[in-house]
């Protein structure tokens, strides 16, 4: 019986060890949380092991000859577009399975890299022309506020919200917030008078 435990301590001592040195990203993990910048080969690594795993995912969908462009994004999250094939269905409604695709891979990439670090995945530049429209609908809608008081706009993703929120924080003629519960929450812009 004692031998039995002996055995079950020093398996579990013996795959600690092998679980440690196998965690090949323990480096980048000490980097990313003590808030030092990524030196360019750590973000390398990171976005190889990205687009390796988006590619697979990519395939359940018969994609296989997409083309996946990667470049830094303005706060510093990772940016992977998708470009070539049939990628319609990949954006969905409102780009909810876009939403989907990139949740997926940033659940996979936060398992493998033990730490999450922001990845945004877009699909032939959806997310980025999308941010451009939400926010000129944002400041439309401000405009309206101004004239009208109080302008509650169409329900939006978090995503979107935040992006709403962000285009007018600089706009001392209006207040923003949330209100209402998913899918249904939404952005209310009211003037500040």
């Amino acid at each position: 019986m004692d031998d039995e435990v002996l055995t079950v301590e020093e398996t579990s001592a013996d795959q600690s060890l092998t679980t440690d040195a196998a965690d090949e990203f323990s480096s980048i993990r000490e980097h990313f949380e003590a808030g030092a910048e990524l030196t360019e080969e750590e973000t390398d690594k990171v976005a190889d092991v990205a687009v390796e795993y988006l590619r697979e995912l990519l395939g359940f969908f018969g994609e296989t000859s997409c083309s996946i462009d990667e470049y830094d994004g303005d706060n510093g999250e990772l940016i992977l577009d998708v470009n070539g094939g049939d990628l319609a269905v990949l954006i969905g409604r409102h780009g909810r399975t876009l939403d989907a695709l990139q949740l997926v891979l940033s659940s996979l990439m936060s398992s493998t890299l033990k730490f999450y670090y922001p990845i945004v995945v877009d699909i032939e530049s959806y997310k980025t022309r999308r941010k451009s429209k939400v926010q000129g609908l944002a400041k439309a809608a401000a405009s309206r506020a101004r004239k009208q008081g109080r302008v509650a706009m169409a329900p939006m993703n978090a995503y979107e919200r935040r992006l709403v929120h962000l285009a007018l924080i600089d706009d001392d003629t209006v207040t923003t917030h949330s209100e209402g519960e998913d899918p249904n929450r939404r952005v209310v812009i009211t003037a500040v008078h």
